[in-house]
Protein backbone atom coordinates (compact mmCIF):
# COMPACT_ATOMS: atom_id res chain seq x y z
CA UNK A 1 0.00 0.00 0.00
CA UNK A 2 1.59 3.42 -1.26
CA UNK A 3 1.78 6.58 0.90
CA UNK A 4 -1.13 7.91 -1.06
CA UNK A 5 -3.73 5.64 -0.24
CA UNK A 6 -6.19 6.29 2.15
CA UNK A 7 -5.43 6.39 5.62
CA UNK A 8 -6.72 3.91 8.41
CA UNK A 9 -7.64 4.34 12.21
CA UNK A 10 -4.61 2.91 13.77
CA UNK A 11 -1.80 3.88 11.19
CA UNK A 12 0.08 6.15 13.66
CA UNK A 13 0.53 3.46 15.77
CA UNK A 14 2.56 1.43 13.95
CA UNK A 15 5.38 2.03 10.90
CA UNK A 16 3.85 1.58 7.34
CA UNK A 17 4.28 3.60 4.28
CA UNK A 18 1.43 5.99 5.04
CA UNK A 19 2.71 9.42 5.95
CA UNK A 20 0.91 9.41 9.03
CA UNK A 21 2.94 6.44 9.99
CA UNK A 22 5.87 7.64 9.19
CA UNK A 23 5.41 10.87 10.91
CA UNK A 24 4.72 9.63 13.96
CA UNK A 25 7.45 7.05 13.86
CA UNK A 26 10.46 10.01 13.00
CA UNK A 27 8.82 12.21 16.31
CA UNK A 28 9.10 9.32 18.72
CA UNK A 29 12.24 7.98 17.82
CA UNK A 30 13.19 11.62 17.59
CA UNK A 31 11.81 12.53 21.08
CA UNK A 32 13.44 9.03 22.34
CA UNK A 33 16.82 9.87 21.33
CA UNK A 34 16.95 13.53 23.12
CA UNK A 35 15.16 11.91 26.04
CA UNK A 36 18.75 9.69 26.30
CA UNK A 37 20.93 12.14 25.55
CA UNK A 38 19.33 14.29 27.96
CA UNK A 39 19.47 11.63 30.79
CA UNK A 40 21.73 9.58 29.98
CA UNK A 41 24.84 11.84 29.06
CA UNK A 42 24.60 14.47 31.33
CA UNK A 43 24.36 12.59 34.64
CA UNK A 44 28.78 12.18 35.59
CA UNK A 45 27.15 9.18 38.12
CA UNK A 46 26.89 5.69 37.25
CA UNK A 47 23.66 6.05 39.62
CA UNK A 48 21.19 8.70 40.81
CA UNK A 49 21.32 7.48 44.31
CA UNK A 50 17.74 6.64 45.37
CA UNK A 51 17.49 3.56 47.95
CA UNK A 52 14.84 0.58 46.70
CA UNK A 53 12.00 1.96 49.20
CA UNK A 54 12.10 5.91 48.04
CA UNK A 55 12.30 4.58 44.37
CA UNK A 56 9.57 2.44 44.84
CA UNK A 57 7.64 6.00 46.24
CA UNK A 58 9.07 7.61 43.40
CA UNK A 59 7.57 5.09 40.67
CA UNK A 60 3.74 4.95 42.55
CA UNK A 61 1.86 6.54 40.40
CA UNK A 62 3.51 5.20 36.74
CA UNK A 63 0.75 2.50 36.76
CA UNK A 64 -2.75 4.00 36.73
CA UNK A 65 -5.50 1.27 37.73
CA UNK A 66 -6.40 2.39 34.69
CA UNK A 67 -4.28 3.85 31.69
CA UNK A 68 -5.51 6.56 29.59
CA UNK A 69 -4.25 7.57 26.18
CA UNK A 70 -1.52 10.24 26.72
CA UNK A 71 0.49 11.58 23.84
CA UNK A 72 4.19 10.69 23.86
CA UNK A 73 5.42 14.31 25.26
CA UNK A 74 3.18 14.18 28.22
CA UNK A 75 4.77 10.63 29.20
CA UNK A 76 8.76 12.07 28.69
CA UNK A 77 8.50 13.18 32.44
CA UNK A 78 8.05 9.64 33.23
CA UNK A 79 10.43 8.23 30.69
CA UNK A 80 12.89 10.48 32.30
CA UNK A 81 12.60 9.53 35.68
CA UNK A 82 13.08 5.55 34.51
CA UNK A 83 16.27 6.37 32.16
CA UNK A 84 17.60 8.86 35.26
CA UNK A 85 17.22 5.99 37.80
CA UNK A 86 19.19 3.58 35.65
CA UNK A 87 22.51 1.67 36.29
CA UNK A 88 24.13 3.92 33.95
CA UNK A 89 26.63 0.80 32.39
CA UNK A 90 28.73 3.16 30.32
CA UNK A 91 30.42 4.64 33.10
CA UNK A 92 33.80 4.24 34.02
CA UNK A 93 32.64 3.55 37.63
CA UNK A 94 29.90 0.41 36.92
CA UNK A 95 32.29 -2.10 37.17
CA UNK A 96 29.94 -4.48 39.30
CA UNK A 97 29.21 -7.05 37.02
CA UNK A 98 29.39 -8.72 33.80
CA UNK A 99 27.06 -6.13 32.73
CA UNK A 100 28.52 -4.33 29.60
CA UNK A 101 28.27 -1.10 27.83
CA UNK A 102 26.61 -1.41 24.37
CA UNK A 103 27.92 -1.10 21.29
CA UNK A 104 26.65 2.08 19.14
CA UNK A 105 26.40 -0.10 16.24
CA UNK A 106 24.30 -2.84 18.24
CA UNK A 107 21.66 0.29 19.82
CA UNK A 108 21.24 0.50 15.98
CA UNK A 109 20.60 -2.79 15.49
CA UNK A 110 18.10 -2.90 18.18
CA UNK A 111 16.20 -0.69 16.39
CA UNK A 112 15.96 -2.58 13.46
CA UNK A 113 14.92 -5.60 15.05
CA UNK A 114 12.19 -3.99 16.77
CA UNK A 115 10.80 -2.28 14.06
CA UNK A 116 11.05 -5.29 11.79
CA UNK A 117 9.87 -7.69 14.15
CA UNK A 118 11.18 -10.89 12.57
CA UNK A 119 10.22 -14.38 14.53
CA UNK A 120 13.33 -16.67 13.93
CA UNK A 121 11.20 -19.82 14.36
CA UNK A 122 9.94 -20.32 10.53
CA UNK A 123 11.61 -18.84 7.52
CA UNK A 124 8.51 -17.50 6.22
CA UNK A 125 8.45 -15.18 9.16
CA UNK A 126 12.16 -14.08 8.79
CA UNK A 127 13.55 -14.61 5.16
CA UNK A 128 16.78 -12.66 5.10
CA UNK A 129 16.77 -13.06 9.05
CA UNK A 130 16.78 -16.87 8.75
CA UNK A 131 19.71 -16.43 6.34
CA UNK A 132 22.01 -13.95 7.97
CA UNK A 133 21.09 -15.95 11.35
CA UNK A 134 22.85 -19.26 9.76
CA UNK A 135 26.03 -17.57 8.08
CA UNK A 136 27.04 -16.18 11.08
CA UNK A 137 26.59 -19.14 13.19
CA UNK A 138 28.74 -20.82 10.44
CA UNK A 139 31.64 -18.02 11.14
CA UNK A 140 31.28 -18.77 14.90
CA UNK A 141 31.45 -22.31 14.79
CA UNK A 142 34.97 -21.49 12.88
CA UNK A 143 36.31 -19.09 15.25
CA UNK A 144 36.07 -22.03 17.83
CA UNK A 145 37.73 -24.54 16.12
CA UNK A 146 35.14 -26.35 15.06
CA UNK A 147 34.90 -28.49 11.49
CA UNK A 148 31.63 -28.13 8.85
CA UNK A 149 29.92 -30.70 10.59
CA UNK A 150 29.14 -28.07 13.53
CA UNK A 151 26.01 -25.80 13.60
CA UNK A 152 24.55 -23.72 16.81
CA UNK A 153 21.75 -21.15 17.59
CA UNK A 154 20.95 -17.96 18.94
CA UNK A 155 19.93 -18.04 22.64
CA UNK A 156 18.95 -15.65 25.10
CA UNK A 157 22.16 -15.92 27.04
CA UNK A 158 24.31 -17.87 28.99
CA UNK A 159 21.48 -19.87 31.29
CA UNK A 160 19.42 -20.76 28.24
CA UNK A 161 22.53 -22.39 26.35
CA UNK A 162 23.93 -24.30 29.50
CA UNK A 163 20.62 -25.52 29.79
CA UNK A 164 20.48 -27.00 26.03
CA UNK A 165 24.25 -28.20 26.56
CA UNK A 166 22.61 -30.13 29.64
CA UNK A 167 19.63 -31.51 28.01
CA UNK A 168 21.43 -32.60 24.50
CA UNK A 169 24.07 -34.25 26.94
CA UNK A 170 21.14 -35.98 29.22
CA UNK A 171 19.15 -37.18 25.78
CA UNK A 172 22.29 -38.21 24.32
CA UNK A 173 23.40 -40.78 26.78
CA UNK A 174 19.97 -42.26 27.29
CA UNK A 175 19.70 -43.03 23.39
CA UNK A 176 23.41 -44.07 23.20
CA UNK A 177 23.49 -46.20 26.40
CA UNK A 178 19.96 -46.79 27.31
CA UNK A 179 18.11 -46.57 23.80
CA UNK A 180 15.77 -44.95 25.28
CA UNK A 181 14.03 -41.75 23.59
CA UNK A 182 13.44 -38.68 26.35
CA UNK A 183 11.50 -36.36 23.62
CA UNK A 184 9.11 -39.35 23.39
CA UNK A 185 9.26 -41.48 26.61
CA UNK A 186 9.99 -38.98 29.12
CA UNK A 187 12.41 -39.62 31.65
CA UNK A 188 14.13 -43.17 31.81
CA UNK A 189 13.87 -45.11 35.17
CA UNK A 190 17.79 -44.90 35.39
CA UNK A 191 17.59 -41.23 35.19
CA UNK A 192 18.14 -40.50 38.80
CA UNK A 193 21.82 -41.99 38.85
CA UNK A 194 22.46 -39.88 35.83
CA UNK A 195 25.50 -37.06 37.37
CA UNK A 196 27.07 -34.18 36.27
CA UNK A 197 30.48 -32.40 36.72
CA UNK A 198 31.52 -29.35 37.54
CA UNK A 199 34.08 -27.00 39.27
CA UNK A 200 32.98 -26.01 42.71
CA UNK A 201 32.62 -22.17 41.26
CA UNK A 202 31.00 -23.14 38.46
CA UNK A 203 27.87 -21.11 37.38
CA UNK A 204 24.72 -21.65 39.44
CA UNK A 205 23.00 -22.44 35.73
CA UNK A 206 24.23 -25.77 36.25
CA UNK A 207 22.86 -27.25 39.06
CA UNK A 208 19.62 -25.07 37.68
CA UNK A 209 19.55 -26.67 34.63
CA UNK A 210 19.85 -30.20 36.18
CA UNK A 211 16.69 -29.40 38.16
CA UNK A 212 14.83 -27.93 35.54
CA UNK A 213 15.59 -31.25 33.89
CA UNK A 214 14.37 -33.70 36.41
CA UNK A 215 17.16 -35.16 37.48
CA UNK A 216 17.37 -32.38 40.60
CA UNK A 217 20.64 -30.32 41.88
CA UNK A 218 22.04 -33.45 43.63
CA UNK A 219 22.76 -34.88 39.82
CA UNK A 220 25.63 -31.80 39.93
CA UNK A 221 29.00 -33.20 41.76
CA UNK A 222 30.86 -30.56 42.38
CA UNK A 223 34.96 -31.01 42.05
CA UNK A 224 37.27 -29.37 44.22
CA UNK A 225 39.47 -26.34 42.50
CA UNK A 226 42.73 -25.21 42.97
CA UNK A 227 43.94 -22.09 44.13
CA UNK A 228 43.92 -20.55 40.82
CA UNK A 229 40.12 -21.48 40.76
CA UNK A 230 40.39 -24.48 38.17
CA UNK A 231 38.96 -27.70 38.22
CA UNK A 232 41.57 -30.42 39.19
CA UNK A 233 41.49 -33.23 37.06
CA UNK A 234 43.10 -35.47 39.15
CA UNK A 235 40.27 -35.03 41.48
CA UNK A 236 37.36 -35.42 38.63
CA UNK A 237 39.35 -38.66 37.96
CA UNK A 238 38.89 -39.98 41.12
CA UNK A 239 35.46 -39.16 41.08
CA UNK A 240 34.42 -40.76 38.19
CA UNK A 241 35.96 -44.10 39.37
CA UNK A 242 34.04 -43.78 42.81
CA UNK A 243 30.93 -42.86 41.24
CA UNK A 244 31.40 -45.59 38.81
CA UNK A 245 31.49 -48.06 41.93
CA UNK A 246 28.64 -46.48 43.41
CA UNK A 247 26.84 -47.83 40.36
CA UNK A 248 25.75 -44.38 39.27
CA UNK A 249 26.17 -42.77 35.69
CA UNK A 250 28.19 -40.10 34.73
CA UNK A 251 26.45 -38.42 31.71
CA UNK A 252 28.52 -34.95 31.37
CA UNK A 253 31.54 -32.85 32.29
CA UNK A 254 31.10 -29.49 32.48
CA UNK A 255 34.08 -27.03 31.88
CA UNK A 256 34.37 -23.32 32.70
CA UNK A 257 36.27 -21.02 30.73
CA UNK A 258 35.51 -17.73 32.55
CA UNK A 259 34.17 -18.50 36.33
CA UNK A 260 31.92 -14.92 36.97
CA UNK A 261 33.89 -14.58 40.24
CA UNK A 262 37.50 -14.52 39.22
CA UNK A 263 37.68 -15.24 35.54
CA UNK A 264 39.26 -18.65 36.22
CA UNK A 265 39.29 -20.82 32.98
CA UNK A 266 39.46 -24.81 33.29
CA UNK A 267 41.93 -26.94 31.92
CA UNK A 268 40.25 -28.00 28.87
CA UNK A 269 42.47 -30.40 27.16
CA UNK A 270 42.83 -32.76 30.12
CA UNK A 271 39.10 -32.16 30.60
CA UNK A 272 38.16 -32.76 27.05
CA UNK A 273 40.58 -36.14 27.40
CA UNK A 274 39.23 -37.35 30.23
CA UNK A 275 35.50 -37.19 28.97
CA UNK A 276 36.69 -38.57 25.73
CA UNK A 277 38.16 -41.33 27.79
CA UNK A 278 34.94 -41.86 29.75
CA UNK A 279 32.37 -41.36 26.64
CA UNK A 280 31.09 -38.70 28.56
CA UNK A 281 29.58 -35.19 27.15
CA UNK A 282 32.29 -32.33 27.07
CA UNK A 283 30.16 -28.88 27.29
CA UNK A 284 31.91 -25.89 28.12
CA UNK A 285 30.49 -22.80 29.83
CA UNK A 286 32.55 -19.89 27.84
CA UNK A 287 29.65 -17.30 28.41
CA UNK A 288 32.42 -15.19 30.10
CA UNK A 289 35.65 -16.38 27.96
CA UNK A 290 34.55 -16.69 25.15
CA UNK A 291 35.44 -13.36 23.53
CA UNK A 292 38.87 -14.25 24.23
CA UNK A 293 38.49 -15.77 21.13
CA UNK A 294 39.06 -12.45 19.33
CA UNK A 295 42.16 -11.67 21.28
CA UNK A 296 45.52 -11.68 19.64
CA UNK A 297 46.85 -11.74 22.97
CA UNK A 298 44.91 -13.93 24.84
CA UNK A 299 43.45 -16.53 22.40
CA UNK A 300 45.38 -19.15 23.85
CA UNK A 301 44.00 -19.22 26.90
CA UNK A 302 40.93 -21.17 25.11
CA UNK A 303 43.22 -24.01 24.00
CA UNK A 304 41.33 -26.84 23.87
CA UNK A 305 37.93 -25.48 23.74
CA UNK A 306 37.56 -26.65 20.14
CA UNK A 307 36.98 -30.43 21.25
CA UNK A 308 33.88 -29.36 23.34
CA UNK A 309 30.76 -31.27 22.55
CA UNK A 310 29.11 -28.11 22.96
CA UNK A 311 29.93 -24.20 23.69
CA UNK A 312 28.32 -21.45 25.52
CA UNK A 313 28.93 -17.94 24.20
CA UNK A 314 27.04 -14.92 25.75
CA UNK A 315 27.40 -11.78 23.52
CA UNK A 316 26.35 -9.44 26.12
CA UNK A 317 29.22 -9.72 27.78
CA UNK A 318 33.11 -9.09 26.30
CA UNK A 319 31.52 -8.75 22.74
CA UNK A 320 29.48 -5.57 24.08
CA UNK A 321 26.38 -6.20 22.89
CA UNK A 322 22.74 -4.99 24.53
CA UNK A 323 21.08 -8.09 26.48
CA UNK A 324 20.10 -10.16 25.78
CA UNK A 325 22.11 -12.09 23.13
CA UNK A 326 23.89 -15.50 23.37
CA UNK A 327 24.27 -18.49 21.19
CA UNK A 328 24.74 -22.27 22.03
CA UNK A 329 27.32 -24.14 19.64
CA UNK A 330 27.41 -27.94 18.93
CA UNK A 331 29.92 -29.48 17.44
CA UNK A 332 28.07 -32.18 16.17
CA UNK A 333 24.36 -30.55 14.51
CA UNK A 334 23.24 -34.33 13.96
CA UNK A 335 22.68 -33.99 17.55
CA UNK A 336 20.12 -31.29 17.51
CA UNK A 337 17.96 -34.31 16.21
CA UNK A 338 17.52 -34.99 19.88
CA UNK A 339 15.01 -32.18 19.94
CA UNK A 340 13.62 -32.01 16.79
CA UNK A 341 9.72 -31.15 16.47
CA UNK A 342 7.48 -30.77 13.36
CA UNK A 343 4.48 -28.54 13.82
CA UNK A 344 2.10 -28.43 10.24
CA UNK A 345 1.44 -25.26 10.87
CA UNK A 346 4.57 -23.36 11.66
CA UNK A 347 7.77 -25.84 10.26
CA UNK A 348 6.18 -29.17 8.57
CA UNK A 349 8.69 -31.95 7.14
CA UNK A 350 7.52 -30.64 3.69
CA UNK A 351 9.96 -27.66 4.45
CA UNK A 352 12.97 -29.40 4.78
CA UNK A 353 12.71 -31.56 2.40
CA UNK A 354 12.48 -28.52 0.08
CA UNK A 355 15.72 -27.31 1.69
CA UNK A 356 13.46 -24.19 3.40
CA UNK A 357 15.42 -23.87 6.75
CA UNK A 358 13.14 -23.77 10.09
CA UNK A 359 15.63 -22.96 12.80
CA UNK A 360 12.91 -23.81 15.21
CA UNK A 361 13.80 -27.23 14.96
CA UNK A 362 17.59 -26.68 16.85
CA UNK A 363 15.92 -24.46 19.38
CA UNK A 364 14.00 -24.71 22.91
CA UNK A 365 12.58 -21.28 21.94
CA UNK A 366 9.78 -20.81 19.54
CA UNK A 367 9.16 -17.12 18.81
CA UNK A 368 13.15 -15.67 18.84
CA UNK A 369 14.21 -12.07 18.07
CA UNK A 370 16.45 -11.41 15.50
CA UNK A 371 19.85 -11.00 17.66
CA UNK A 372 22.59 -12.11 15.40
CA UNK A 373 21.94 -8.46 13.75
CA UNK A 374 23.39 -6.56 16.13
CA UNK A 375 26.80 -9.04 16.76
CA UNK A 376 26.97 -9.04 13.00
CA UNK A 377 26.73 -5.35 12.13
CA UNK A 378 28.82 -4.33 15.25
CA UNK A 379 31.69 -7.35 13.69
CA UNK A 380 31.02 -5.08 10.52
CA UNK A 381 31.33 -1.71 11.87
CA UNK A 382 34.27 -2.77 14.01
CA UNK A 383 36.43 -5.50 12.93
CA UNK A 384 37.60 -8.36 14.83
CA UNK A 385 40.69 -6.77 15.32
CA UNK A 386 39.20 -3.42 17.11
CA UNK A 387 37.47 -5.90 19.49
CA UNK A 388 40.52 -7.83 20.13
CA UNK A 389 42.13 -4.35 21.25
CA UNK A 390 39.10 -3.54 23.53
CA UNK A 391 39.02 -6.79 25.13
CA UNK A 392 43.35 -7.07 25.32
CA UNK A 393 42.87 -3.24 26.97
CA UNK A 394 40.95 -4.43 29.95
CA UNK A 395 42.74 -7.41 30.90
CA UNK A 396 45.68 -5.10 30.69
CA UNK A 397 43.66 -2.72 32.86
CA UNK A 398 42.59 -5.86 35.62
CA UNK A 399 46.40 -6.43 35.74
CA UNK A 400 47.46 -2.99 36.52
CA UNK A 401 44.69 -2.20 38.98
CA UNK A 402 45.85 -6.21 40.77
CA UNK A 403 49.19 -5.32 41.57
CA UNK A 404 48.40 -1.85 42.97
CA UNK A 405 45.84 -3.37 45.00
CA UNK A 406 48.65 -6.26 46.29
CA UNK A 407 51.19 -3.81 47.16
CA UNK A 408 48.24 -1.59 49.40
CA UNK A 409 48.65 -2.41 52.82
CA UNK A 410 44.97 -1.63 53.40
CA UNK A 411 43.72 -4.37 50.85
CA UNK A 412 44.01 -7.82 50.24
CA UNK A 413 43.90 -9.52 46.82
CA UNK A 414 42.32 -12.66 46.56
CA UNK A 415 43.24 -13.42 42.94
CA UNK A 416 45.65 -12.88 40.03
CA UNK A 417 43.11 -12.46 37.28
CA UNK A 418 42.98 -14.59 34.16
CA UNK A 419 40.62 -12.37 32.18
CA UNK A 420 39.70 -9.00 33.63
CA UNK A 421 38.02 -9.81 37.37
CA UNK A 422 39.63 -8.52 40.44
CA UNK A 423 38.33 -9.92 43.41
CA UNK A 424 39.82 -7.97 46.67
CA UNK A 425 38.92 -6.62 50.18
CA UNK A 426 39.07 -3.61 52.55
CA UNK A 427 41.40 -5.53 55.41
CA UNK A 428 42.51 -2.77 58.37
CA UNK A 429 45.51 -3.81 60.08
CA UNK A 430 43.00 -4.27 63.25
CA UNK A 431 39.37 -5.05 63.65
CA UNK A 432 37.70 -8.59 64.29
CA UNK A 433 36.80 -10.85 61.02
CA UNK A 434 33.41 -10.53 61.52
CA UNK A 435 33.91 -6.46 61.70
CA UNK A 436 35.74 -6.59 58.70
CA UNK A 437 33.50 -8.51 56.51
CA UNK A 438 30.54 -6.00 57.83
CA UNK A 439 32.44 -3.44 56.08
CA UNK A 440 33.17 -4.95 53.24
CA UNK A 441 29.66 -5.98 53.21
CA UNK A 442 28.30 -2.21 53.50
CA UNK A 443 31.10 -0.60 51.12
CA UNK A 444 29.16 -1.56 47.77
CA UNK A 445 25.88 -0.22 49.12
CA UNK A 446 27.03 2.70 50.32
CA UNK A 447 28.97 3.46 47.07
CA UNK A 448 25.55 3.29 45.39
CA UNK A 449 23.58 5.02 46.91
CA UNK A 450 25.99 8.05 47.26
CA UNK A 451 26.18 7.67 43.13
CA UNK A 452 29.45 7.12 43.75
CA UNK A 453 30.80 3.65 41.80
CA UNK A 454 28.74 0.24 41.38
CA UNK A 455 30.87 -2.49 42.60
CA UNK A 456 30.35 -5.81 43.01
CA UNK A 457 30.07 -8.10 46.47
CA UNK A 458 31.03 -11.71 46.52
CA UNK A 459 32.58 -14.35 49.05
CA UNK A 460 35.54 -16.55 49.52
CA UNK A 461 36.10 -19.25 51.64
CA UNK A 462 32.97 -17.90 53.77
CA UNK A 463 34.24 -14.14 53.90
CA UNK A 464 33.17 -10.81 52.10
CA UNK A 465 34.97 -9.18 49.27
CA UNK A 466 34.83 -6.81 46.85
CA UNK A 467 35.12 -7.33 43.11
CA UNK A 468 35.77 -5.27 39.96
CA UNK A 469 34.91 -6.63 36.88
CA UNK A 470 36.11 -4.81 34.14
CA UNK A 471 34.38 -5.24 30.51
CA UNK A 472 34.29 -1.45 29.89
CA UNK A 473 37.12 0.04 28.09
CA UNK A 474 36.38 3.68 28.68
CA UNK A 475 37.40 2.81 32.29
CA UNK A 476 41.19 3.42 33.05
CA UNK A 477 43.63 3.19 35.67
CA UNK A 478 43.02 6.71 37.08
CA UNK A 479 39.21 5.85 37.85
CA UNK A 480 40.16 2.80 39.64
CA UNK A 481 42.94 4.33 41.83
CA UNK A 482 40.19 7.26 42.73
CA UNK A 483 38.04 4.48 43.47
CA UNK A 484 40.08 2.68 45.83
CA UNK A 485 40.95 5.92 47.49
CA UNK A 486 37.33 5.97 48.03
CA UNK A 487 36.86 2.73 49.09
CA UNK A 488 39.02 2.86 51.65
CA UNK A 489 37.87 6.15 52.93
CA UNK A 490 34.83 4.44 53.48
CA UNK A 491 36.30 1.81 55.14
CA UNK A 492 37.44 3.78 57.91
CA UNK A 493 34.31 5.54 58.42
CA UNK A 494 32.27 2.71 58.15
CA UNK A 495 34.97 1.19 60.97
CA UNK A 496 34.10 4.00 63.58
CA UNK A 497 30.23 3.06 63.04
Amino acid sequence: MSSSSQARPFDRYFLTAQTESIESYQEVIALTQQLIVNNILQEDKPYFGLNPSLLQESFRDFCPKNFTQQDYPQIEPELAEIIRHGAMVTHPACVAHLHCPPLIPAIAAELIIGSLNQSMDSWDQSPSATILEQQLTRWLCDLFGYSNSADGTFTSGGTQSNLMGLLLARDNYAKTHLKWHIQRQGLPPEAQQFRIFCSDVAHFTIRQGAAILGLGENAVIPIETDENFQLKPEILSAKLRTLQQDNLRPIAIVATAGTTDFGSIDPLPELAKIARDHGLWFHVDAAYGSALKLSQNHGHKLKGIELADSITVDFHKLFYQPISCGAFLLKNQANFGLIKLHADYLNPESNEAQGIPDLVTKSIQTTRRFDALKLWLSLKTLGVETFGEMIDSTIELAGAIALIIAEDAELELANIPTINAVVFRYQPSQGTATEIDRINEQIPKKLMLEGKAIIAQTQVKGRNYLKFTLLNPLTTLEDLQKLLIEIKSLGKTLQQI
